[in-house]
């Protein structure tokens, strides 16, 4: 069954727990291997196969830390969500400052792949062109299993965030990595904001913001 913003209502949809890690690891490891971005933060296909799988472990453990994992039953799709607060708050208290988010993403740099400033580099431009102010979700990565794209479970993941949404009120927010998702993305009520981000020498990057639309038809 299908509606009418193309999303497969027949996908079984799961949080993912601790147990899940190592097939989210090899989904998105995957999934993102001829993505844009990962192609430039890794170039090279052989460098990206040894080495990919790094920072999207480093994102998924944050993930399960700060946000949410949903994943399709059958494990061949899976979507990465971090709730911001708004400007001033916190999830877990005071507000982090801009060293201490500084501090993070070296740090991830040291654990992903220390000689590449790319994976730093990468943490801290899609941070300055993310909005603040209004709390909202944050959809930071989806991955499909190359085999699988095209069938809707991308939809379907990002469905049954964006339904919650507009149950609350609450906007979301993510950013495109390539001409083909950003259309997905503006069939699910995603408008781009701002200027594309043009990563130094490599591709674009669209910010992309939806407010809640709590009539949307079934």
């Amino acid at each position: 069954m299908v509606d009418s913003k193309g999303r497969d209502m027949g996908v079984a949809i799961r949080r993912a727990g601790p147990g899940d890690r190592e097939r989210v690891v090899r989904l998105l490891d995957e999934a993102f291997q001829s993505d844009p971005v990962s192609s430039w933060v890794f170039p090279g296909a052989e460098y990206r196969r040894a080495t990919h799988h790094r920072l999207m472990a480093a994102f998924t453990d944050v993930a399960f830390e700060d946000g949410h994992i949903d994943v399709t039953e059958d494990g061949s799709a899976c979507a990465l969500w971090l709730f911001v607060p708004a400007e001033g708050e916190h999830a877990d208290g005071p507000e982090q400052t801009g060293e201490q988010d500084d501090d993070e993403f070296a740090q991830m740099r040291e654990a992903v792949d220390p000689d590449n400033e790319r994976v730093e580099l990468i943490g801290r431009l899609t941070a300055d062109i993310h909005p603040s102010g209004r709390a909202h979700q944050y959809l930071w990565m989806i991955g499909v299993r190359p085999d699988r794209q095209g069938e809707g479970l991308g939809t379907a993941l990002i469905g049954s965030v964006l339904d919650r949404c507009d149950r609350e009120g609450l906007p979301a927010y993510l950013e495109a990595s390539s001409a083909r998702s950003k259309v997905l993305y503006e069939r699910l009520g995603f408008e781009v904001i701002g200027t594309a981000l043009r990563l130094p020498d490599g591709p674009l990057m669209w910010p992309m913001w939806r407010e809640p639309q709590p009539h949307r038809p079934l």
